[in-house]
């Protein structure tokens, strides 16, 4: 039996071994017939085959059903797969392969920087508010360029947000305006912003025309065609969005424990049938009507009652009981599932709101993923688990929803509240891709003041900046420049610059001495100035403007700037208490002479007061201390408008500064020690230096203030009644007691 089962099996493989070269011969001889005739035609010039069809081709044996309408395509298509299919008819994905390194020419960005350029806008074509907020954000960045031979990322002025044909917003012809562009060069350098794609039913993210080579800052787009470190992902915005600015997130406190009302909610639109129906059906399994409230409504559309279902006039009942806007700030979580495109308005809303978002949209790449980690700010959930939903939310520690929900608000105030943060953090993300070396790191962008805010540019050092000396465990630095602004000359040995100058180099604390001169007369010969412990410096202002004062001089060796007007009056003690409250608050301005703002509500605009009052907004730059980084944001981060209005006036440079610290700190500066003599020395002053003595500089500086208002879109300026002062100041007790006892004589 053994023998008999052998022979079989050597029968059986032998008649295999015979139909399989009968087989291979057949089709190597046809192969070879074929290959003769294309060689007979080419010589009769009758046919010039491409490099492909140099190889051999070998049929399937078992060819599958073709209809006959399908014929004619049959051999460009046998070996394509569905994917290959729908890439090739859909122009997003004809792009799909590309990185910054074979689709982005860096070479436009070595000689002028990171500059945009904005395509004019043609006349006859229509562009939504949303674009123009768009447009308007890149002009007036520091980033834009009016000329195209200095720019390295292009810009269309055509409108490519909404690029569902069934939207009024539809631009026609998108694809033959794109190609006629005679910068266009196949997309290369180019960004291209969409918020919507594809229409009913299916919401492809096709663009509806080739993008060819450039990049996408898209909104609701798949990890499936996102290109990493290539396209933006972007928040899906409305069109009521703030330019600019835009409002403060809502918590104003941190509550203890940090649960709310709800532990989970949801509002919104419920899809009978179609893409992201299943998700939004389901959510009535989890809702129970106490802390987890997930409504929905079948009534939106036209024709919803023809569609709706048994559950849809209970959904609508319940629906309209509960307010949105109450459930939303009385939640802990909020749930954000897709919708018919991936993203949601829902997200930015309860970051705003600091609902915690829990995130129900398998497949999106979410905004800013380049650069955020969401792990930090929102909890990453599974469509196909949605009935764990509840109890993973009840499974997070009160410590760690703590964390997650002050992480909302800092995310939103520092790249969502408005367009024109979300288009400035699309446009340092690609610069950062541009110059790797000096490429903001993870811990920039996710934790205060945020990636708009640190620019790589001055230090690729963290400790060079005033915000994260805890991060790295490092004490503030031990000593300070002292700038003193000069724009008087020197006639006299009593001129209080004079004193000023002795009084701060003799602070143990003090590095240096740079005087400012701003004069139209010469400089003061060495030996004019006093002699002193410490260097000084005598250098002339740029132009002889205010702006100079802050100009980051590569002369300041100390990351502390004592700020001096010239006829400030103050003693070394004074300086030295300042310095050592500023060690403790380094990234605030920290100083004496105090002022603050209002609104006025007849003027409708903006007030500033030198009332001495125990409210102040503002401490002036006259003699104050801050970070000398700060020199280089009010240099850089500014616009020029701001600061050529700042030395047209010669007046407002220390508003501005004000503005500026508080917009990046969202805090108020530090006031110490009421000091009277600054106030009563300045007026008496008759100099050119006292601009207090004019008529016009009060007003001025009205102006000034709603000037940089409207700018920055908000006001940053924030109220504080803190004083800082010497432990046992003004107490009845000894003088020998107290360490700046000298404080309290003056």
């Amino acid at each position: 039996m053994q023998a008999k089962k052998r022979y079989f099996i050597l029968l059986s493989a032998g008649s295999c071994l015979a139909l399989l070269f009968y087989f291979g011969g057949l089709q190597f001889r046809a192969s070879r017939s074929h290959s003769r005739r294309e060689e007979h035609s080419g010589r009769n010039g009758l046919h010039h085959p491409s490099p492909d069809h140099f190889w051999p081709r070998f049929p399937d044996a078992l060819r599958p059903f073709v209809p006959w309408d399908q014929l004619e395509n049959e051999d460009s298509s046998v070996h394509i797969s569905p994917r290959q299919k729908r890439d090739a008819n859909s122009s997003i994905y004809k792009g799909k392969k590309c990185r910054m390194e074979s689709c982005f020419d860096f070479t436009l960005c070595k000689k002028n920087g990171f500059k945009v350029y904005v395509y004019p806008q043609q006349k006859g074509e229509k562009i939504a508010e949303s674009y123009q907020n768009i447009l308007a954000a890149i002009e007036g960045s520091r980033f834009y360029t009016s000329d195209p031979s200095q720019a390295c990322l292009f810009v269309l002025s055509l409108d490519t947000l909404d690029r569902d044909q069934l939207s009024p917003q539809y631009v026609h012809n998108l694809r033959s305006k794109v190609q006629s562009l005679h910068l266009w060069n196949n997309g290369r350098n180019h960004l291209i912003f969409n918020l919507y794609s594809g229409t009913w039913p299916d919401y492809t993210e096709d663009v509806g025309f080739d993008i060819g080579q450039a990049m996408l800052a898209k909104a609701s787009i798949s990890t499936e065609n996102f290109r990493p470190n290539f396209d933006v992902s972007i928040p899906l915005f409305s069109k009521d969005h703030p330019r600019t600015g835009g409002e403060r997130g809502f918590l104003k406190f941190n509550t203890i424990p940090p649960l709310r009302k709800y532990m989970l909610v949801f509002k919104g639109k419920r899809y009978l049938t179609g893409i992201g129906s299943d998700t939004r059906n389901a959510l009535y399994h989890v809702h129970n009507g106490e802390d987890v409230v997930l409504l929905t409504t079948c009534k939106h559309g036209k024709d919803w009652q023809k569609h709706k279902d048994s559950r849809c006039d209970r959904d609508n009942t319940e629906y309209e009981k509960y307010d949105y806007r109450e459930m939303l700030h009385n939640a802990t979580f909020c749930l954000v599932p897709r919708g018919r495109r991936l993203g949601s308005f829902r997200f930015l809303e309860a970051l705003q709101a600091a609902c915690i978002p829990v995130m129900l949209s398998n497949g999106w790449e979410l905004p800013f993923s380049e650069v955020i980690s969401w792990n930090q700010a929102a909890v990453i959930g599974d469509e196909r688990l949605l009935l764990q939903i509840p109890s993973t939310i009840r499974s997070i520690h009160q410590d760690k929803i703590l964390a997650l929900r002050q992480q909302t608000q800092f995310l939103w105030e520092a790249y969502f509240s408005s367009v024109e943060k979300i288009v400035l953090t699309t446009l340092e993300i690609i610069q950062d891709r541009i110059f790797k070396h000096i490429s903001r790191n993870s811990l920039i962008w996710n934790k205060h003041p945020g990636g708009l805010f640190v620019l790589p540019q001055y230090s690729s050092y963290l400790g060079d900046f005033p915000y994260y000396y805890a991060n790295l465990g490092l004490k503030p630095p031990p000593k300070f420049t002292a700038v003193i602004h000069a724009v008087t000359p020197l006639v006299s040995q009593s001129q209080p610059v004079l004193k000023l100058l002795v009084a701060a180099a003799r602070s143990q604390y003090c590095a240096q001495i740079i005087v400012l001169w701003n004069c139209d007369k010469p400089l003061p010969a060495k030996h004019r100035w006093p002699a002193t412990a410490v260097p000084v410096i005598v250098i002339e202002g740029e132009s002889k403007v205010m702006s100079s004062r802050f100009l980051p001089y590569d002369n300041i060796v100390t990351d502390a700037v004592l700020s001096l007007d010239e006829d400030t009056v103050l003693s070394t003690t004074e300086v030295d208490f300042a310095f050592t409250v500023w060690q403790s608050f380094p990234e605030r301005i920290v100083g004496y002479p105090a002022r603050s703002h209002f609104w006025d509500n007849s003027k409708e605009r903006w007030g500033y007061t030198s009332k001495w009052t125990n409210d102040y907004s503002m401490v002036l730059t006259g003699a104050a201390i801050y970070h000398k980084y700060y020199h280089y944001l009010y240099t850089h981060y500014l616009p020029a408008s701001l600061k050529n209005m700042v030395d047209q006036l010669a007046n407002c440079e220390d508003i501005l500064m004000n503005f500026l610290v508080s917009a990046v700190t969202k805090l108020p500066p530090i006031k110490v020690t009421q000091k009277k003599q600054y106030k009563e020395t300045m007026m008496g002053q008759t100099s050119r230096a006292s601009r207090w003595a004019d008529p016009d500089h009060f007003a001025q500086r009205q102006s000034c203030m709603n000037t940089f208002a409207s700018w920055f879109g908000y006001m940053p300026l924030i109220h504080s009644q803190m004083r800082l002062d010497p432990v046992l100041f003004k107490d009845q007790v000894s003088i020998l007691r107290k360490k700046y006892r000298d404080i309290e004589r003056l």
